[in-house]
């Protein structure tokens, strides 16, 4: 193991999980446990868990769980030893010498030196004259000297291998270039810069550490703009451009745009609440990073059809969310020969200036506003066809509201706009919410009347082969963590006797917690089990298991397993052995009946 079993033990001891979480989660106590809005995904009703006494967490909406190591790989979006060393520095503990994970944990700190070292040398070509490109490409931005600076941005030469001379010469490899996606590999071998002849905008998260770089070519290649592929230190879907000086503003909500650039001229402007997701739509993994520096998001994305798409996704993710939610949407600017066309952020203010973008700001419209208004644009209104057609459309969108208040507001709106009765409207939306619920309804009857498939763990990798077996194996899990000593001094089934490798392999780990003295939990197993394994766990963890029957529970549970190893080696066998097996099986069940 890389870490030593009793210090893992120590660490978990002195970090409870209640405290832990509470630094994230607002908790209140419910019964045994505590519950709070899942920080992992959004929810306004609390369907997190938190066990004090399994010193465990399991969400009932997400389905995530484990203990307060994997909290934190969650929570900080951290490996393994990188969330240990979080824990440990917060518990005041030494971390020992790891093995195995001591090489990973450095290479991922070389590769971060790296990138700050490679930002630090595209800066410095910005400030000589072999940048003149780049500044002179800043100065038709209008990007002023001392804002470039304070995002760090830098210039890439129109040369080859300008930057992998420089950063060899500092020591690191070749190997470590391309791990950190600065050089590309040629078909025949060799390597080259991957920017070349760009502006380079440095992407740095909110612990300061360079991660990737964003780029913008100062001529006519393609593509226009390139970013950093994934690396071990860099993924597009935990990252937006500008947090690390967005956290800082004395604003009270942030402001959501695509461009880098638009959140530099924004920045520029006064707007220090501006971030951008780095090539793909938001993501919950962002909503969670923002979520620790606001509660209210403006979304600002570009007034065309991609635009309005990557609106309503956004929308769709935010629905039902802690997040107080606006869209503003940038007038279309007509042009000399009259035509119209979009503006960015960065265009609407080099076009109108702060001010109206600041008015703008001040008369954005909320997300169930903005939703509306695309439902109302796709019909004339002047037909009864075209009303009709918007009011069942609107209808399901207001459905979808998950307060009364909110869905008499808007209807008497959109009943407004269509010429109709609110009453006749709120009819078909309580039509709509209806037909929303029976579907849930019959989704989740289906899935009841499956109890096979409803046995089976979330994760399809983890599929269960035996059923009947695997759950005997939860309970003889369930029943360790309550009171090991139930258990005799032996091991009463061999590894081969489980069904599932994952549950032998988690009652063995106990087992040998057991044996050695240690606590018997879940937690201290968070270097063995992958988060999904570890979820998982969790999650048949929260059924009852009573200590009062428990003797009487162990052995109809190794009655179980047993039999179904029978069964398994007789079908191997024999087929007339194992038509007896099954035939006994038969017997005893009418016998307990």
């Amino acid at each position: 193991m890389p870490f030593p079993q009793d210090f893992l033990d120590e660490l978990t001891a002195r970090n409870d999980i209640v405290d832990v979480v509470s630094s994230y989660v607002q908790l209140r106590r419910k019964g045994a446990n505590l519950f709070g809005l899942c920080p992992f995904h959004s929810e306004h009703t609390p369907s997190f868990s938190v066990s004090p006494d399994k010193q465990i967490y399991y969400c009932f909406g997400c389905k995530k769980g484990g203990g307060t190591i994997n909290f934190i790989m969650e929570a900080e979006h951290l490996s393994f030893p990188d969330a240990i060393h979080f824990l440990a520095k917060r518990a005041g503990m030494e971390v020992p010498e790891e093995t195995g994970d001591r090489d990973a944990r450095q290479r991922r700190a070389r590769l971060l030196d790296l990138n700050r070292d490679a930002a630090r040398f595209y800066y410095q070509l910005l400030q000589q004259p072999e940048g003149r490109a780049v500044q002179d490409y800043l100065n038709r931005r209008q990007i002023r000297k001392a804002t470039a600076v304070n995002f760090g941005m830098g210039a890439s030469l129109d040369e080859w291998d300008v930057l992998m001379s420089a950063m060899t010469k500092k020591g690191y490899t070749k190997s470590e270039l391309l791990d950190a996606g600065l050089v590309v590999q040629k078909k025949k071998g060799g390597l080259y810069d991957k920017f070349r002849n760009r502006l380079m905008l440095p992407v740095i998260d909110t612990r300061g550490d360079v991660v990737a770089f964003g780029s913008r070519a100062l001529d006519q290649s393609e593509p226009k703009y390139m970013n950093s592929p994934e690396t071990p230190v860099y993924s597009k879907r935990r990252v937006l451009y500008g947090l690390n000086l967005a956290k800082k503003s004395k604003r009270p909500n942030i402001i959501l745009c695509e461009g880098n650039l638009d959140i530099v001229t924004l920045h520029q402007a006064g707007f220090d609440n501006a971030v951008a997701s780095m090539g793909t739509a938001l993501t919950q993994e962002q909503l969670r990073l923002l979520s620790r520096f606001t509660k209210e998001l403006i979304l600002c994305y570009d007034n065309d059809n991609a635009g309005k798409v990557a609106t309503e996704r956004a929308l769709q993710l935010l629905n039902g969310s802690e997040f107080s939610v606006k869209v503003l949407q940038l007038p279309q600017r007509k042009t000399e020969d009259g035509k119209l066309v979009k503006q960015d952020p960065d265009d609407f203010i080099k076009n109108h200036g702060p001010g109206a973008f600041e008015s703008l700001l001040g008369g954005s419209e909320n997300g169930v506003e903005f939703r509306m208004a695309q439902v109302a644009g796709k019909y004339g209104l002047e037909s009864d066809e075209a009303r009709v057609a918007y009011s069942r459309e609107v209808s399901a969108l207001l459905a979808t509201l998950p307060g009364a208040v909110e869905r008499e507001i808007y209807a008497a709106r959109a009943a407004d706009l269509a010429r109709i009765s609110k009453d006749a409207l709120m009819l078909e939306v309580e039509r709509c919410r209806k037909q929303q619920t029976n579907r849930e309804s019959r989704a989740e009857l289906r899935r009841s009347l499956n109890p096979t498939a409803q046995s089976q763990p979330q994760e399809r990798s983890l599929h269960y082969e035996n059923v009947r077996s695997a759950l005997a194996e939860e309970g003889l899990i369930r029943l360790m963590l309550l009171d090991d000593t139930l258990f005799p001094k032996e091991p009463p089934l061999a590894l081969e006797d489980f069904s599932s490798p994952l549950l032998g392999k988690v009652f063995f780990l106990l087992w040998q917690a057991r044996a050695e003295g240690r606590p018997v939990s879940l937690p201290p197993l968070a270097g063995e089990l992958s988060p999904e394994e570890m979820s998982h766990i969790t999650s048949f963890c929260q059924r009852l298991e009573s200590a009062s029957s428990g003797g009487q529970a162990l052995a109809d549970y190794i009655g179980v397993i047993k039999s179904e190893v029978r069964k398994r080696s007789a079908s191997g066998l024999d087929p007339l052995l194992a038509a007896i097996e099954k035939h006994k099986d038969k017997k005893g069940e009418k016998q307990n009946v």
